[in-house]
């Protein structure tokens, strides 16, 4: 058996997840990175996490493609909903059911 420590990491591209990755890697993982595209508007949370993998060294990053679509309707997802320019009641329609 390898004496490799081997450790999977879902990487959002932001601050919590880039934190648990330096970690890892710190403390002597081979790290593996999975994120995923819910078909969110923009690509900067997608090449974030690009960018966190290649600074902090990670093995791989997987993306899993995912349609949360079927849960829910978001302004993020879908291009049909407009995106509030001020501050809303209730449940923003930037809200993307289960994505965290």
């Amino acid at each position: 058996m390898s004496d490799i420590k081997k450790a999977v990491v879902l990487l959002s591209g932001g601050l919590d997840s880039a934190t648990c990755l330096a970690i890892a890697r710190h403390q002597g993982y081979e790290c593996y990175a999975i994120t995923f595209d819910y078909g969110q508007r923009h690509e900067s949370e997608l090449a974030a996490a690009r960018r966190v993998v290649d600074a902090l060294g990670a093995m791989e990053l997987k993306t899993i493609h995912i349609n949360l679509g079927d849960i829910g309707g978001s302004a993020l997802t879908d291009r049909s909903i407009e995106v509030p320019l001020g501050p809303t009641e209730g449940i923003p329609v930037t809200y993307v059911p289960a994505r965290n």
